[in-house]
């Protein structure tokens, strides 16, 4: 089976209401996203991905699609959950909402954590992309899995030793068709990982 779309860390999820904070933007974004076939579900596997997230408005908090929701191709809020806080290295998250957060979240509080003016993370499966970035774009170790703390500690060594903070895009080497981009608004994000997105 896949190693794709589950969650490797250890989840405090408590179940609740959708998130009250405006998601609207970033729901236009994601469903754009899933249009274009970036996010979407491995019929085979029946496995989801792609997810997007944004900070939120209370300090430590992040905003992000729900686990194994790639099938929906449009989103409400209902469809999010509210990362109320994160340790790395105990690989350990905890959220509240209808759903559990992103099997990715991790690696979305990793890169929010590099940076206080990174707003927006977006996350794609694309093989065309992912093959024309890797190893010429920012690209985490072959080894390292995603949804782990390796992977945080990939993103941290990319956005300090390399372009990572200017080019705001990255591929993950040990995460087949995975790559990442944000930015300080929705639309830079947005941008970002559309100027790389290979067509056809």
């Amino acid at each position: 089976m896949m190693d794709e779309g589950y969650i490797k860390y250890q989840i405090d999820w408590v179940p609740g209401p959708a998130p009250t904070e405006d998601v609207s933007a970033l729901i236009a974004v994601r469903n754009e996203l899933h249009r274009l076939g970036l996010i979407g579900v491995y019929v085979e596997e029946n496995i989801g991905y792609g997810n997007v997230s944004q900070r939120g408005v209370q300090p430590g908090q992040l905003l992000v699609s729900g686990t194994q929701t790639g099938h929906i191709a449009e989103l409400g809020p209902e469809y999010f959950a509210t990362v109320t806080g994160w340790d790395l290295a105990e690989n350990r998250l905890q959220c509240r909402g209808p759903l559990k957060a992103s099997s990715e979240s991790l690696t979305h509080a990793a890169i929010y954590d590099c940076d206080p003016q990174i707003e927006v993370v977006l996350h794609i499966h694309h093989r065309p992309t992912w093959d024309s970035l890797l190893f010429r774009y920012p690209t985490t170790g072959k080894a390292v899995a995603y949804g782990t703390p390796e992977m945080a500690g990939e993103v941290y060594r990319l956005y300090q030793e390399g372009p990572l903070a200017e080019l705001k895009v990255f591929a993950m080497a040990g995460h087949d068709e995975g790559v990442f981009a944000f930015g300080a608004t929705m639309e830079e994000a947005r941008e970002r990982l559309l100027s790389v997105v290979v067509q056809g």
